[in-house]
């Protein structure tokens, strides 16, 4: 079957052949300034018009709430305030959502956007909270009010998880929990996108429960797969039947492969990287045609929808961290001549005719493709990505922008507009072009500037590099898990010591009683002239220079 299909996709590949454009570092600072205020347009139409709404509705000028009742831009725009560099803002808005937000609602929430977003979103000001110049409790990293309101926010969704394969629901009421009503049925994504935000609270907080519930979670999924190595798209949780068998890397699946190698990265974690390793064997024998990728039926590999996906734009980027640049770069050719033929991504773009998807015309702005070309700038230095981002600055400006924010564009084909601003417009798009035009920005670790100690003692370097963006690009910091996780372990193993040091084996026990004259009790103190053994353990004090840190972990110079 395969030979066909190649034959009509090469009918339609168009590669760019057009002279990429040199940037100058004026030019990219200029580009720097217009996201910036696009970013303003739409931050401040949200506070004037919207808040205390989930989102904008920049068409009518007014708000709604979508996925909770979480003042939701505002939570998911908050790290996009300092990665633009407005400490101030970023400061007050900390201090209106610790007021403000409460998650003890009687509202029905998905569990995998809140994850995201509101979690994620916290989870991200928190550990950014240093760089903003916020005052810090005392052991930061490993607490703060931040932290303490994404762990509310995500003992909320454990419920969602009380099923028989571990693998959740895929809404939670915040106040009485899964309704006895609740479809089963859930996408892949929905099971399989937790472990990034899960983790890192498990390593912040010492507390082990979510970590292992998203663990337990993946485990499940990861053996439902099909005998040749696919997944579908929707499986009921109870039964671990899958119900949309549909393979493919777009929506319902995208974020699962994602966080698999993201959270192999963040967690240098082997048994994730292994999960995903078998997964890209499967589809790349599968599911790619010509450097696109197709949605398949998952036990026969035979091609269900020859269709590429909005969503499946973060691809490449995947690819590019993986080291895997050919592939990459391939790919977003083919994506980037979508983007050229109509100025956005539309939804559903038929592969074989080389159009739209009737009904999946539209464009809410997403930012996978801006995502995919941060990453593949920062790993070719190649300024075909910086015109992607400039082409989509211009785009969104002439396409999408209101009175009153910017709005989604019902149709690409006569840029029709939607009256809704989403939440990811700030928190990722916005993000993803500022970062693309900014190759020296702290987050991408460039520099020891911006380095922060943290930790109890101030035992740890922070902000020193190394950030994984969740799937609604909230940036994380590996240093800051390894700082508080190693910090706990380092008290467990002393506590072990000292532990074994105060219960003397029995051996020792009776030999010290034999010794010891009758009613003498044993003297710590030093007799004249004696020396004081060196303790089990030591920590020698250094001074500041004489420091090394990869990803938090403190070296001496006599390592």
């Amino acid at each position: 079957m395969r030979v066909p299909v190649r034959a009509a996709l090469l009918v339609c590949v168009c590669m760019i052949t057009v002279a990429t454009h040199q940037f100058t570092e004026k030019e990219m600072h200029d580009v720097r300034q217009r996201i910036k205020d696009m970013f303003y347009h739409a931050y401040n139409s949200y506070l004037d018009n919207a808040f205390p709404y989930d989102e904008l509705r920049p068409l009518t000028c007014d708000g709604q709430d979508t996925w909770g009742s979480f003042s939701l831009t505002l939570i998911d725009a908050l790290d996009t305030l300092l990665v633009l560099g407005n400490q101030t803002e970023f400061q007050r808005v900390a201090l209106l959502l610790q007021d403000t937000i409460d998650f003890d609602i009687d509202i029905n929430a998905s569990v995998f956007e809140t994850n995201i977003r509101v979690v994620g979103g916290l989870l991200s000001a928190h550990l950014l909270s240093g760089q903003a110049g916020m005052q810090l409790e005392p052991g930061w990293p490993c607490s703060g009010p931040l932290l303490r309101m994404a762990e509310d926010a995500a003992r909320k969704l454990l419920p969602a998880f009380e099923t028989p394969t571990g693998m959740p629901y895929g809404t939670v009421n915040l106040l009485q929990g899964v309704s006895p009503t609740e479809t089963p049925v859930t996408c892949t994504a929905g099971v399989g996108t937790f472990i990034l935000e899960f983790a890192t609270l498990s390593r912040l907080t010492g507390d082990t429960t979510f970590e292992e519930t998203a663990r337990r979670a993946l485990r499940a999924l990861w053996k439902t797969r099909s005998d040749i190595g696919l997944v579908g798209n929707h499986i009921d949780v109870v039964s671990q039947k899958w119900v949309a068998q549909d393979a493919g890397i777009g929506a319902g699946v995208d974020s699962y492969f994602e966080y698999l190698v993201k959270g192999a990265i963040l967690l240098q974690d082997e048994e994730l990287l292994n999960m995903f390793t078998a997964y890209d064997r499967a589809l790349e024998n599968y599911t790619r045609f010509d450097d696109w990728y197709l949605w398949v039926q998952m036990h026969k590999g035979t091609v269900s929808m020859p269709v590429f996906q909005s969503l499946e734009a973060f691809w490449p980027g995947l690819q590019t961290l993986l080291g895997n640049l050919d592939s990459a770069v391939r790919t977003f050719q083919n994506y980037y001549s979508v983007w050229r033929q109509f100025g956005g991504l539309p939804e559903f773009y038929s592969i074989s005719q080389g159009y739209t998807v009737d009904k999946r015309e539209g464009y809410p702005l997403r930012p996978e493709l801006m995502e995919s070309a941060m990453y593949l700038f920062r790993a070719t230095n190649d300024h075909t990505y910086l015109q992607l981002g400039l082409d989509a600055v211009e785009s969104v400006e002439r396409i999408a922008k209101t009175p009153c924010g910017y709005a989604s564009v019902k149709d690409l084909r006569d840029h029709q507009l939607d009256n809704r601003m989403e939440s990811f417009f700030l928190a990722e798009t916005i993000k993803y072009l500022y970062l693309l035009f900014d190759p020296t920005h702290f987050l991408h670790g460039n520099g020891a500037e911006s380095w922060i100690e943290g930790g109890v003692d101030g035992q740890c370097i922070l902000n020193s590099g190394g950030y994984i963006f969740n799937t609604e690009a909230h940036p994380l910091d590996p240093a800051a898990l390894y700082c508080c996780s190693n910090h706990r372990h380092e008290q467990q193993e002393l506590r072990d010591i000292l532990l074994g040091l105060s219960q003397p084996t029995e051996e020792h026990r009776g030999q010290s009683e034999e010794t010891r004259p009758h009613g003498q009790s044993e003297s710590i103190a030093l007799k004249v002239g004696e020396r004081k053994a060196a303790p089990p353990l030591s920590c020698p004090v250094q001074p500041f220079s004489a420091r090394l840190t990869i990803l938090g972990q403190v070296f001496t110079d006599n390592t």
